[in-house]
């Protein structure tokens, strides 16, 4: 007890001081605007700044269930739009959900392995027959086309890419409705061509190139690319079409593979034409 009272009468002075200090401070941010808002900007840009570090510190933890998220949020938008669907009724010119079957649905997938400077390119996904992937499914991402199924096992699938020798994806050019089928030449992975357009078609530069969804594994109207260059086949009436694909396909990491409800449908009622029709 001495020892204590001894301390506050050696330190009386310092302790009656830091009160008064504190005191004074109390008020003089309590009562004056200025100083007050130095002191919580002061404040806040302080938090502001712990808080981005932090940030940049963890956001890259959650960005592959971010990445998965994001894609299973696509999907739920595109199955509403248009193209996902067809009319049943043609007669009636009312909106009513109950007039429209779904034709497609979409499965997201990421690419784990995938090659560009091959004559013929294939991507693998982690995605396969246990997601009900099929041999000749579609496959494109957010900007563009990405390819066709070509083999599947439980969990995984390699997509044949439309940078192979053999494409066969019908497209359509949109400004002029023209149609043709896809095609790579093997050299730059960034440019390709449509073949079987007539020359007396008007096409103009830069119309953008869409599927035409004939086949069924893709729906109509997703992105292929621009066209880029245009002339005319020596001795053929067709135009040589050049166009810049939508999407580089060095970088592409989602994907979603298109699952058509009513294939099998088509498949059918296709298979009974006459071979002398198709001919």
């Amino acid at each position: 007890m001495h020892n204590l009272i001894a301390f506050f009468r050696r330190f009386r002075i310092f302790m009656l001081f830091a009160l008064l200090q504190i005191y004074a401070l109390t008020n003089y941010f309590t009562y004056l605007n200025f100083p007050r808002s130095q002191w919580l900007t002061s404040s806040s840009v302080v938090a502001s700044a712990i808080l981005t570090v932090r940030n940049s510190i963890t956001k890259h933890w959650a960005l592959t269930e971010n990445n998965i998220a994001l894609q299973e949020e696509n999907v739920r938008l595109r199955k509403k739009i248009s193209p996902s669907f067809i009319r049943i009724d043609n007669q009636l010119v009312k909106i009513d959900d109950s007039l429209y079957l779904q034709q497609y649905d979409y499965v997201p997938g990421i690419i784990i392995n995938s090659s560009c400077n091959q004559r013929n390119n294939f991507f693998t996904i982690n995605i396969g027959e246990k997601q009900g992937i099929k041999r000749g499914m579609g496959v494109f991402s957010d900007k563009g086309i990405i390819g066709v199924i070509h083999n599947t096992s439980d969990h995984f699938s390699v997509v044949k890419s439309v940078l192979t020798e053999s494409v066969n994806v019908d497209v359509i050019i949109e400004s002029s409705g023209a149609f043709g089928l896809l095609k790579w030449d093997g050299k730059d992975p960034r440019r390709g061509s449509i073949s079987g357009i007539s020359n007396d078609i008007k096409i103009k530069k830069g119309s953008k190139i869409v599927t035409r969804g004939g086949a069924g594994n893709f729906p109509r109207g997703l992105t292929v690319g621009h066209i880029e260059t245009l002339k005319s086949v020596e001795g053929k009436p067709l135009w040589d079409v050049s166009f810049i694909f939508s999407e580089n396909y060095r970088v592409v990491q989602n994907v979603y593979v298109v699952k058509n409800l009513l294939q099998q449908e088509q498949n059918k009622i296709e298979k009974e034409i006459p071979e002398d029709i198709q001919q």
